[in-house]
């Protein structure tokens, strides 16, 4: 893992990670009360590309991932919409067996470009997630996820995901108003990313494959150390 100190910008002294480099790509928690640990999402991936203009990673299948559970147990997703975001949380480590995921972010950008395939290879969609802009630190980078998404189809069309989260999200007290309408704000301008068929959409990522040299990054052990200030 790449050791140098990076500022919120995104470089040491000029430097990117290279190709191959294991980082974390994090998520601090976003429900309340906040758990004890303030990252409640955890993903080893391996450097695609990075430069000035472009982070790629990519997240390969088989790796050890940390995920919000609530503290008694239940997973998630399946605790009803009207309590999910205000019982106690805890976190759990689990593998990632699906198939591998590619994850794409531009500096400055309230979103990163995730890329689905099937196990064949076969490309199934991307999926613009909604969220603070990244901030890296000397073992990867971290954001907060804003609740709401959108999932793009290989036909160009489109659709809002997850807006019964965001609306429970608001509801629950973990953003205003103001937040919530510059979420909205940031959502549009992916729309009209995509209706204009933009960066990174028409790049062909999808064609992309990952290096078979490559191994499966490891979770760390201090996989939750004190993270870059999200927002700052």
């Amino acid at each position: 893992m790449a050791a140098e100190t990076r500022d919120s910008t995104g470089t040491a002294a000029g430097e990117h990670w290279a190709p191959g480099d294991h980082i974390l790509w994090r998520y601090r928690g976003n429900a309340r009360p906040r758990s004890a640990r303030s990252i409640h999402i955890c993903r080893p991936v391996t450097v695609v590309q990075d430069t000035r203009e472009l982070l790629a990673v990519w997240m390969a299948p088989g790796t050890d991932c940390v995920k919000p559970l609530l503290a008694d147990g239940t997973p998630v997703h399946r605790e009803p919409l009207a309590t999910r975001y205000t019982k106690p949380r805890t976190t759990e480590v689990t593998r990632w067996f699906g198939p591998g995921v590619l994850k794409l972010a531009r500096p400055g950008e309230p979103w990163s470009v995730w890329l689905f395939w099937d196990l064949d290879w076969r490309f199934r969609n991307w999926y613009v997630n909604l969220e603070e802009p990244l901030v890296r630190w000397a073992g990867g980078v971290d954001s907060e996820d804003h609740f709401l998404d959108i999932a793009v189809y290989p036909d160009r069309s489109w659709e809002w995901k997850d807006e019964d989260e965001f609306a429970q999200a608001q509801q629950a007290g973990l953003m205003t108003a103001a937040q919530a309408e510059d979420v909205r704000a940031a959502g549009r301008a992916a729309v009209e990313l995509i209706e204009r068929w933009g960066a990174p959409f028409t790049d062909g990522w999808e064609s992309w494959r990952p290096d078979p040299a490559w191994t499966v990054p490891a979770l760390p052990d201090d996989w939750d150390r004190t993270p870059a200030r999200i927002g700052a």
